[in-house]
């Protein structure tokens, strides 16, 4: 069954509206959200308790939908293990390295005009200019983008979409979210998904059949580069995969809203100052 845009966008959104009520309902009844309700209790016996539910707060703060986003992972992860993961592998194995490079610069090359956009919407109109002599050059001199002569000359590669747009205009990263086919994500990211996806060229051509192999094969490609790096992941993972990947995932995309630079923490008071200097002996 093929899904056609604009029934994923109604069915996209009404998820995302669902979701964010729950987020809502699910904050508002968490431990300690109401002061009106709390019951006035012997503090110096109960302290360790307290201290211990609000170091659990801390580390859920973000992820109140942890049972919906465990389900959506192992979802992915079966789908991801029983049918992509094996496609990739036989791409890999079938398809020599210089044509997959083309197909991934292919397929990079049509991103390019949400990039531009995306770049341009959060005030950086000089990657912008340089995000259009990619696509222009590519395009042309590069066939089709098979091939990325725009690196070579000097004009980089960006990343960009309308989810790290919203994060630039001050929109929070909202709980995190695991969603089915797409994968870790947040509340915020999540709900940008439908102007991302308008802003991919292959999404508005007439011939739907051609559509769904470009989607397909770029979903294949794209696993195919991401091999190695899911090998590691396993190794890496520990008993706790979820966590993470979760952890993982945030700190990628915190990384790419700041475009590699990302704003670090303050020490804490005091972690650099100097020790009390020893009293000086007197001179002899």
């Amino acid at each position: 069954m093929i899904i056609r845009p604009r029934r994923f966008h109604q069915l996209l959104s009404v998820s995302l509206l669902l979701l964010a009520l729950s987020a809502c309902g699910t904050l508002q009844n968490s431990p300690g959200a109401s002061e009106d309700s709390a019951t006035p209790t012997d503090t110096s016996a109960n302290n360790a308790g307290v201290s211990d539910a609000a170091a659990n707060d801390r580390d859920n703060s973000h992820d109140p939908l942890e049972g919906f986003n465990r389900a959506m992972y192992t979802f992915n992860d079966k789908l991801d293990k029983y049918a992509l993961k094996p496609l990739a592998k036989g791409y890999r194995a079938i398809t020599p390295t210089p044509v997959r490079k083309s197909v991934s610069n292919f397929f990079s090359n049509l991103h390019e005009p949400m990039v531009m956009l995306n770049n341009l919407l959060q005030g950086k109109p000089g990657q912008a200019a340089s995000d259009l002599g990619r696509l222009l050059i590519n395009s042309t001199v590069g066939i089709a983008g098979l091939f990325d002569v725009s690196t070579k000359i000097g004009l980089p590669k960006h990343n960009e979409d309308f989810g790290q747009t919203l994060a630039v205009w001050g929109v929070g990263d909202g709980p995190y979210l695991v969603l089915p086919f797409f994968g870790p994500s947040n509340l915020r990211d999540g709900a940008s998904l439908p102007v991302d996806w308008e802003t991919y060229p292959p999404n508005h051509m007439e011939e739907r059949s051609t559509r769904d192999k470009l989607l397909l094969v770029e979903i294949i490609d794209k696993r195919a580069q991401l091999l190695d790096a899911s090998d590691i992941l396993d190794q890496a993972a520990g008993q706790d995969p979820y966590v993470f990947v979760r952890e993982a995932s945030r700190q990628r995309r915190r990384n790419m809203i700041y475009d590699g630079n990302p704003p670090q923490a303050a020490p804490p008071p005091g972690l650099f100052e100097d020790d009390t200097p020893a009293p000086k002996v007197p001179a002899k």
